[in-house]
């Protein structure tokens, strides 16, 4: 007689699964909002006998399964985010966001639900020697979700020895699972700029402080920061990406004030260190040589995502067991982007893992305002978190 595999088990429920992420997907909600979320994913955990505390992290929820022993005392959490982002979708899908300007677009709505199957099936099938803690986090996006959660007692209440996560990634095909030993997401740093000079006419700029003019500068300038400033075997972005200057109603109105936005990603402290040390030196000199005045706010959103050497290699053998070893990426190349995930690695061993899901060569990447997450991997995704919990708990024989 031949046992079923997590994944298989969890197949089983697939239409109801699909059923729940789409619904989730159709009514999206930002960072700290995510009380319909919630209500949602405390009804499933009621409606399946599972011990749940709400309110971690002020939208928090976390999950209690015992297994059918606990003689060593082992301890385990997996982690999946809950939150939307301020987007607007453009997806022509029965189940996409009801809400302008609120869009699951980085797959959010499908790691909650990948959680709720492991829950379902863990509770099920209690097959393991210990306790498993399923964090259900808020405001992952930019709110920095985990450290309120962390902040919150989350450890201490719920005292997990080793943390898990995974995530959605276009990029790899459905079907494999993906890992990367170290840095595997980037810090994200957010950085303003803002530029004082001298407002006056369009058609007499000689009298006035144009800084609109040192903004470009500005713009120009800073990508020599990476380019001439990071080693070549290191790796970072400067990216400004907003600006804000004059009005759009008003072309011969010179501006007094101009703000750009933006932000920095590096892997290495050292790096961030002098990022941040360059841009404020570059901008008070360009905005000097004009007669202007800048001031930069650098702001240390996330620190980078490291996973734990031993850690992501037992993800990467249980990705083996459930999908073979042709589909395992046991050295991921890093990403940059960035994962509030960062903060339960500082506080906890552990690891952060993606799952493939296709879709970045149709041009549908995460927030992108026409990604959709892939139910196809709902069942694998679950089982994947589920194993983890197993395989880091085994029965005792």
């Amino acid at each position: 007689m031949t046992t079923a595999t997590p994944v298989e088990h969890i197949r089983r429920w697939s239409d109801e699964f699909t059923a729940i992420r789409r619904d989730l997907h159709a009514h999206p909600e930002l960072g700290f909002e995510e009380h319909r979320t919630a209500r949602l994913v405390c009804d499933q955990l009621t409606a399946w006998s599972i011990e749940h505390h709400a309110g971690v992290g002020r939208t928090g929820i976390v999950a209690v399964i015992r297994g059918r022993r606990d003689t060593r005392n082992r301890r385990i959490g997996l982690r999946a985010d809950m939150d939307a982002l301020p987007m607007q979708e453009e997806n022509d899908v029965p189940h996409r966001s009801r809400y302008d300007g609120r869009m699951h677009g980085c797959g959010h709505d499908g790691h909650t639900t990948m959680l709720l199957a492991a829950a379902r099936y863990l509770q099920e099938t209690r097959n393991f020697d210990g306790i498993a803690y399923l964090i259900f986090q808020p405001g992952e996006e930019g709110h920095a979700g985990a450290k309120a959660m962390i902040d919150d007692g989350l450890f201490e209440r719920f005292p997990a020895e080793r943390v898990y996560a995974l995530h959605n990634w276009p990029a790899l095909p459905a079907g494999r699972i993906g890992i990367t030993p170290g840095p595997a997401m980037a810090a994200a740093d957010r950085i303003e700029i803002t530029i004082d000079g001298r407002g006056g006419h369009g058609a007499h700029p000689h009298i006035a402080v144009d800084p609109v003019l040192v903004a470009g500068h500005i713009i120009t300038a800073v990508q020599s920061i990476v380019s001439r400033n990071v080693s070549p075997l290191d790796t970072a972005v400067v990216s400004l990406c907003a600006m804000h200057a004059g009005n759009p109603g008003a072309m011969s109105v010179i501006p007094a004030h101009a703000k750009l936005v933006g932000t920095v990603r590096t892997f290495r402290p050292r790096t961030q260190d002098m990022i941040e040390a360059r841009l404020k030196e570059l901008v008070g000199s360009i905005a000097s040589a004009f007669g202007a005045r800048a001031d930069v706010v650098y702001e240390r959103v996330y620190p980078p995502t490291i996973n734990h050497d031993a850690d992501a290699e037992f993800v990467a053998g249980v990705a083996e067991s459930l999908v073979g070893r042709d589909n395992v990426s046991r050295n991921l190349e890093p990403s940059m982007g960035a994962e509030d995930f960062s903060f339960m690695l500082q506080a906890r061993p552990g690891a952060f893992a993606r799952l493939g899901q296709g879709g970045a060569d149709r041009g549908s990447f995460l927030h992108s305002s026409r990604y959709d997450f892939n139910d196809g991997v709902i069942a694998l995704g679950g089982g994947f978190l589920a194993a983890l919990a197993e395989q880091a708990m085994p029965a005792a024989a």
